[in-house]
């Protein structure tokens, strides 16, 4: 036999024992069973069923690049053995592969779809028509088919072996299945698996006392844990656990408090839900607010704990709408749900009457907002009526919104008025009267993880309506209404509709999914290993995968910075709100610091964020300083997962706190920074004597000679343009310019007049005789003007 007839045999022999024409398919199958569709069809098999296994969605494979092959130092062995090719005639044959439906089907069967395959066969061409020495066996089929020795049917193996290069996917398609497969969430938790645990379902409303029956069966216990969905609720269970000398210790992602003085941990532990052991075993358990299990973003959190804590008992807390999900998800692990149902503790009525104006306010009113920028409208709006109000908004540190609380609840405060958002709809005690709702349209991210604005849900509304007349408060019977009076017949329907039953709880990839996932896949990104493992996750009809499009979002965004897949991962899931560009900025230096192997000391963290800082000026300088504490959080929830690279937790701790009271500071005089943003823009122009109010969380002021002073009076154009942004900022709230005026008991109201007066710079007396001076003064300058024009109207006639 001559050489080449040796090499024709050998390359013949090489990729699969492939032989010409018919029989090219069933040789296929045999030599390429990893494809998609053949792990489809064999994996019933393998697996015990998956038969029904979903195609995976080919748009997140992304192919790997390929180089051309410059000529080796052997020089080109193809050529040698055979004879160079013609790369024209090599391209039209290529060209006729591609078209072949029978080629095409084979690709199909091997899990190239449509996409697959083209992006393939692109990526073959290139590398056969750019490569200066191609490898001898690819060289020699190509000259045989070129001279009519072969098929172009026999280049398939060679093309699926590139396929394979570039998507290594699907070489392993099967091991992704498998590792992807979320249908027997119970079956993780073995510790759990292995103790018969009894279920209590307390169900009921806001303010119905079910958590509390709950709190009282874990204060008996010998050892228990409580798990929130924030942290204000698990500090406050940790509070009143030791209160009642029940020693407990405090655990969130940022913080880890021991009350043991020798460090010892306590039998009781109050922690946010995503922090809570799956493995340490308790007597009782509370999981609260149950009902968030639905949650697009967090639910994995809530399924995790129902299914996976160590406990003899686990006392579930929230609504109703829970219970028909709670029973199915025990029926998988074999354990029954006893429920116990509760009432509302007060009354609340819905009023017939919307407020319509802030004019008609109270004490004990709290106006519901679902915008940053109507807490400041309404804030500067009601202030401008002489009434100090609170300010609670989800970005506030904690402490800031306790501060705010516990001003509004004090009946010795002046502070009877409050603007929030659905923040205050739980983790927080207030003394609220009437809810008034300022709008019923809420920003939601949809299940693409898309923003919309929608109504309010049903589930929704009667949270925050149920923060009126709490039990234990001085208000016996709550009151709800909305601000506008059409907004009111909806939130009657609303509030009469029944709450949607719950049908499905959040899952989550883990970090060991994931770096399974990478070891198949070592080339591929961290987005788009995530990507693929959510394409090809199956779940049963009680489970949903949980938005990934934040992880996504941090992914991306450091996937630049050299870090080791599990310190990637960590990173990725931190906290933080994407929509803040200064916290986002913070996390890629902080993992830019990581990747380098150096600490981020408290001198290094002190340079990103400019310490110290100053009390904020304006609108724009809170913000600000909130974002600053989010970083700070950051570093203190990234402290307790890499403990030596984040080594100063207690003085960052300290530098919080400090700027915790900054930011009270400011909030106590949110209105002064509104009207001095506004004066930035020319909107409106802040007396040199305004005065600041003193923060009641330090011995400092903010005071005037720190605030930008205007240097010229508005001219008539800024002053028509000062008058139409009131008029659009203050639509259909009954808004009206903050001028001096009488109450009931005759005595002037306004914003300065209320100020000087509660300052003790001026009495009601002098502020009569003020009120009379000016109107005097009024009237003369316009008997002024009056004997000014008479003498023009003589002159030139009378005028119609």
């Amino acid at each position: 036999m001559s050489v080449r007839g040796c090499a024709r045999l050998l390359s013949r022999l090489s990729p699969g024992s492939l032989r010409y024409g018919g029989s090219v398919a069933l040789r296929t199958r045999r030599g390429f069973p990893n494809g998609a569709a053949a792990a489809s069809s064999s994996s019933s098999s393998s697996d015990g069923g998956n038969s029904g296994a979903r195609a995976p969605d080919t748009s997140l494979f992304v192919p790997l690049p390929v180089s051309s092959l410059p000529p080796g130092p052997e020089g080109d062995v193809g050529a040698e053995l055979t004879r160079p090719l013609n790369k024209s005639e090599v391209l039209k044959m290529l060209n006729i592969f591609y078209k072949r439906k029978e080629i095409q089907r084979l690709g199909a069967e091997n899990g190239l779809d449509a996409r697959l395959f083209h992006q393939a066969f692109i990526s073959f061409r290139k590398y056969i028509m750019e490569s200066g020495s191609l490898s001898p066996d690819v060289h020699i089929i190509l000259s045989d088919i070129c001279c009519g020795a072969g098929h172009v049917d026999d280049l398939f193996p060679f093309f699926m072996r590139h396929a394979k290069q570039i998507f290594p996917m699907l070489e392993c398609m099967d091991d992704l299945r498998k590792i992807s497969d979320l249908r027997l969430p119970p079956n993780w938790y073995p510790e759990a698996r292995a103790i018969q645990r009894k279920i209590v379902f307390h169900a009921g409303p806001t303010n119905s006392g079910k958590t509390y029956h709950a709190i009282q069966r874990y204060l008996a216990a010998k050892s228990g844990i409580y798990c929130g969905p924030l942290k204000l609720l698990a500090h406050e269970i940790f509070q009143k656990s030791n209160d009642a000398n029940v020693p407990c210790d405090l655990v969130t992602g940022e913080e880890r408090v021991c009350v043991d003085a020798e460090g010892r941990p306590s039998a009781h532990v109050a922690c946010t839900i995503e922090m809570c052991s799956a493995n340490t075993p308790y007597e009782v358990a509370v999981i609260d607010e149950i009902q968030m299990i639905k949650d697009p973003s967090r639910g994995w959190a809530w399924t995790r704990a129902l299914l996976g804590l160590c406990a003899e008992e686990i006392h579930v807390c929230g609504e109703a709408a829970a219970i028909d999900l709670v029973t199915e998800l025990m029926y998988t692990t074999g354990e029954e749900v006893e429920v116990r149902n509760y009432k509302r503790l007060t009354p609340i009525k819905v009023l017939d009457q919307a407020l319509g104006s802030l004019d008609n306010l109270h004490p004990g009113d709290c106006i519901v907002c679902f915008s940053k920028n109507d807490i400041y409208s309404l804030s500067r709006q009601i202030e401008g009526r002489g009434l100090e109000c609170a300010v609670i908004y989800g970005s506030l540190p904690p402490g800031t919104k306790l501060t705010q609380a516990k001003k509004f609840n004090d009946p010795d405060d002046p502070c009877k008025i409050m603007v929030a958002t659905d923040a205050i709809g739980m983790g927080l005690n207030l003394s609220i009267k009437r809810i008034i709702f300022n709008s019923l349209i809420k920003p939601v991210v949809n299940e693409k993880g898309e923003k919309e604005m929608d109504t309010i849900t049903t589930s929704q509304a009667l949270q925050i309506s149920g923060r009126a007349g709490r039990f234990g408060t001085v208000f016996k019977e709550g009151e709800v209404t909305t601000m506008h009076h059409d907004d009111l017949v909806l939130l009657k329907e609303i509030l009469n509709k029944s709450v949607d039953p719950i049908v499905t709880a959040g899952l989550h990839p883990t970090a060991e999914q994931i770096e399974m996932f990478a070891y198949h896949l070592p080339d591929a990104t961290l987005s788009n290993l995530i990507d693929i493992f959510v394409s090809l996750s199956q779940v049963d009809g009680l489970y949903f995968v949980c938005n990934v499009d934040d992880f996504k979002f941090l992914a991306d965004m450091i996937q630049h910075i050299p870090l080791n897949l599990r310190a990637r991962y960590v990173f990725c899931t931190a906290p933080i709100n994407k929509k803040q560009p200064y916290v986002c900025t913070s996390l890629l230096k902080f993992a830019r610091q990581f990747s380098r192997n150096e600490p981020l000391t408290f001198d290094w963290l002190c340079r990103h964020i400019k310490w110290p800082l100053t009390p904020p000026r304006n609108i724009k300088d809170l913000v600000h300083l909130e974002a600053v504490h989010d970083v700070l959080d950051l570093y203190l929830w990234l402290s307790y997962r890499f403990m030596d690279m984040f080594p100063d937790t207690a003085l960052v701790r300290d530098i919080q706190k400090e700027l915790d009271d900054i930011i009270q500071t400011g909030v106590l005089n949110i209105t002064r920074l509104i009207r001095v943003s506004e004066t930035a823009s020319g909107a409106v122009v802040v007396p040199d004597d305004f005065p600041l109010q003193r923060a009641s969380v330090s011995d400092g002021m903010l005071n005037v000679e720190d605030l930008p002073a205007a240097d010229k009076e508005p001219s008539p154009r800024e002053m028509k343009a000062q008058g139409q942004r009131r008029a659009r900022g203050s639509k259909a709230v009954g808004y009206r310019p903050a001028e001096a005026r009488m109450d009931p008991q005759g005595r002037v109201q306004g914003v300065l007049a209320a100020r000087l007066i509660r300052q003790g710079l001026l009495t009601q007396d002098m502020l009569k005789q003020l009120e009379h001076e000016w109107l005097a003064h009024r009237h003369g300058n316009a008997k002024d003007a009056a004997q000014n024009v008479e003498p023009d109207k003589h002159k030139g006639g009378k005028r119609e």
